[in-house]
């Protein structure tokens, strides 16, 4: 063999790489490179910049319910096409697609579950199907949901997200506004405790009922929480808004919500919160109780 062999290397060397995706991400936030393993071990939320992605509905589950306690309710009731709604595709395809994308047969998935060991109802809302619009099967099963914390006298706990009602279904999906609304009086008269957690982005019907109407209102950090969206409003008042309109933080700072919560921190601050709404009506009953004595001790007398 020659002083300089001709032969090839040993060492494979790979011109083209098999797969394109090497893992890494731009932040669409701060525009820093972060791992997707970065992310999945952060809570999906930048390890850079914090800021929090959208989870699916099954994440959430995860991250908020005690690991194998969630059992579905109501997922047997499916949406259809009552007004036969076409726009540039018909409605049951729209469904379709939107099952097959989203990994659930409707924008919320409901149930019961422990969270640290207390039983409370859960519902989350999922905007891979249909931007989380509400049509008449989310109203239905987010009231059912309702009613069974009204029976069971569980917490309830319902984290939104979402573009607004479906206009699929016309009337019949803004009429899931008033529904669900009604029922949480109910629950308020009832005083079983609500907690409302807002995510990013949660707009529309959503943010006019029952996500506004929650004992304590939490939302997570730059959320987008509006009825109308910032661009829709811009056009239609010709001014613009100010920087950070309609984000978590303005609305915190108007008192609109109550607080702000980083995602890692979620599941123990609500916790806390159940805790303190508990111990309310225990010492309101208390109270009450002490009150109804002195009166019945004062007619004897």
């Amino acid at each position: 063999m020659g002083l300089f062999s001709r032969d090839k290397p040993k060492i494979k060397v790979q011109s083209t790489k098999k797969d394109g995706f090497s893992g890494w991400l731009k932040c669409t936030h701060c525009n820093e490179l972060i791992h997707t393993n970065e992310l999945s071990q952060n809570y999906n939320c930048c390890p850079k910049c914090d800021y929090h992605y959208r989870l699916s509905a099954q994440e959430r589950i995860k991250l908020l319910a005690d690991e194998g306690s969630f059992v579905e309710q109501f997922g047997n009731i499916e949406p259809v096409d009552p007004l036969g709604f076409s726009d540039t595709q018909p409605y049951t395809e729209r469904l379709a697609n939107a099952k097959e994308s989203a990994g659930t047969n409707e924008a919320a998935v409901v149930g019961t579950c422990t969270l640290n060991g207390r039983s409370i109802a859960l519902g989350v809302m999922n905007f891979d199907y249909m931007a989380g619009s509400m049509g008449s099967v989310v109203g239905e099963r987010l009231t059912l949901l309702m009613e069974l914390a009204l029976e069971r006298k569980l917490p309830l706990i319902i984290v939104a997200t979402s573009g607004g009602a479906r206009m699929q279904e016309s009337i019949l999906s803004l009429m899931q506004m008033a529904k669900t609304s009604a029922c949480l009086g109910r629950l308020h008269e009832a005083k079983i405790p609500y907690i409302s957690v807002f995510t990013n982005p949660t707009a529309g019907g959503i943010t006019a009922s029952f996500a506004s109407l929650g004992d304590i209102i939490v939302a997570e950090p730059n959320a987008l929480i509006c009825f109308a969206g910032p661009r829709v409003i811009e056009q239609t008042l010709k001014h613009k808004l100010p920087p950070d309109a309609q984000k978590s933080e303005f609305l915190l700072k108007h008192g609109m919500i109550d607080a702000i919560v980083h995602r890692p921190e979620l599941k123990e601050k609500l916790n806390t919160f159940l805790h303190f709404l508990d111990r309310r009506n225990r010492n309101n009953k208390e109270i009450f109780q002490s009150m109804k004595e002195r009166a019945n001790k004062a007619k004897q007398l």
